[in-house]
């Protein structure tokens, strides 16, 4: 293929950009303030390889991917289970193998993608078997697609990284709600849930004593932590809180994040940036991400090849929640999970993953455009 066959909707190369340079100049300040010196480094080499990673994927095709679904789920699994052998344990928690002189690898990044192929490929393949499906019939399907979902659940629950299961479950969500499933399912597992999270509540509050001997004292401190946010208690929080609102109109500038908080290169990115840069900053980069999400939605909307329809509502549904449970942590309004700001926080493994996504939104981009071009 040659290079003027890569049609891609220009707009969504400006967004990305333009989110390299914001995730770039937040991550200068995000190290003066932690004392490291080679963060922002770092993040450009692995925008970089990102960018070639994206051309590679366009050169290869998303049906290469979907074609050997099955086994890049099997290694993702086999690698989650290795985590928990192998894993460099950091703060508690074996989410990374050491790669030398990469640095981190994580496999539940990448695990999100594979999630969604696999998904997408199960539903287009039941879809076309069963056109008119029985009850029975889709239950049978939800059985499958839950235990394909479960598997990496629970190897990333053991991590322990909560925030992952998190995004995988919505994943499953939201891709079965897109597949036209009947929609009695979905209120039968919004009842299990409800039921199941107010038991978990009920006596986390009733006996905490109890609490630990049901559900062991790691998933009591996670617990802990999620209601933390509610009282908007925490170092991490309340400082983080302290240096967004001192922020004003227009920030303190680069480099010049006022007070220290944990994790201001990951999690709490987005509190260094509007202490940089302000209110108006902080609206500007909403707005940025609010229209590559609606232009993500347009091109799920024009597609006509279903696989690549449900790969792009996994995706847009994955970055969505990301972006608003990152951004709502950082000023108090939801829980704490350690999630990360898509494209902007720092991370090569997180990254990559995205880029990777890229790939196949710039394919399915590719497509749309010679469709309506041969109309």
């Amino acid at each position: 293929m040659k290079l003027k066959d890569y049609k891609v909707n220009k707009w969504l190369w400006v967004t990305i950009l333009s989110f390299a340079i914001i995730s770039i100049l937040t991550i200068g300040s995000a190290q003066r303030l932690i004392g490291v010196s080679d963060l922002m480094n770092r993040q450009i080499i692995w925008y970089a390889v990102g960018f070639l990673l994206i051309f590679i994927v366009m050169r290869i095709k998303n049906e290469f991917f979907v074609k050997f679904t099955w086994i890049l789920y099997i290694v993702g699994v086999i690698l989650l289970g290795l985590l928990l052998i192998f894993g460099n344990e950091v703060n508690g928690a074996k989410c990374w193998f050491n790669v030398p002189g990469l640095g981190t690898f994580q496999p539940s990044e990448f695990m999100k993608i594979i999630l969604i192929i696999t998904l997408s490929s199960m539903i287009n393949k039941f879809n076309n078997e069963h056109p008119g499906p029985s009850c029975g019939q889709e239950f049978i399907f939800i059985i499958k697609v839950l235990f394909v979902v479960m598997v990496p659940s629970i190897l990333t629950f053991l991590q322990p990284d909560t925030g992952v299961v998190l995004i995988y479950l919505l994943i499953t969500f939201i891709m079965l709600f897109i597949s036209g499933i009947r929609f009695r399912w979905f209120i039968l597992a919004f009842v299990f849930l409800a039921l199941a999270i107010g038991s978990v509540v009920f006596i986390y509050f009733y006996s905490q004593e109890m609490f630990i001997n049901i559900f062991g004292t790691s998933f009591f401190l996670r617990v802990d932590r999620l209601l933390d946010w509610s009282s908007s208690s925490g170092y991490q929080l309340e400082n983080g809180l302290s240096a967004i609102g001192s922020g004003g109109l227009f920030g303190y500038g680069i480099n010049n994040t006022p007070i220290y908080f944990p994790e201001p290169q990951t999690d709490f990115i987005f509190a260094v940036y509007a202490s940089n840069f302000g209110f108006i900053g902080s609206v500007l980069l909403i707005s940025l991400i609010a229209y590559f999400d609606i232009k993500l939605i347009c091109l799920a909307i024009k597609t006509n090849n279903l696989i690549n329809k449900y790969i792009i509502s996994g995706i847009i549904g994955m970055l969505i929640y990301q972006q608003i449970q990152n951004i709502g942590m950082t000023i108090g309004l939801l829980p704490i999970t350690g999630i990360t700001l898509p494209f902007i926080s720092y991370g090569g493994s997180s990254l990559l993953s995205y880029m990777l996504m890229l790939g196949f939104i710039f394919n399915i981009s590719n497509e749309v455009i010679r469709e309506e071009k041969n109309k």
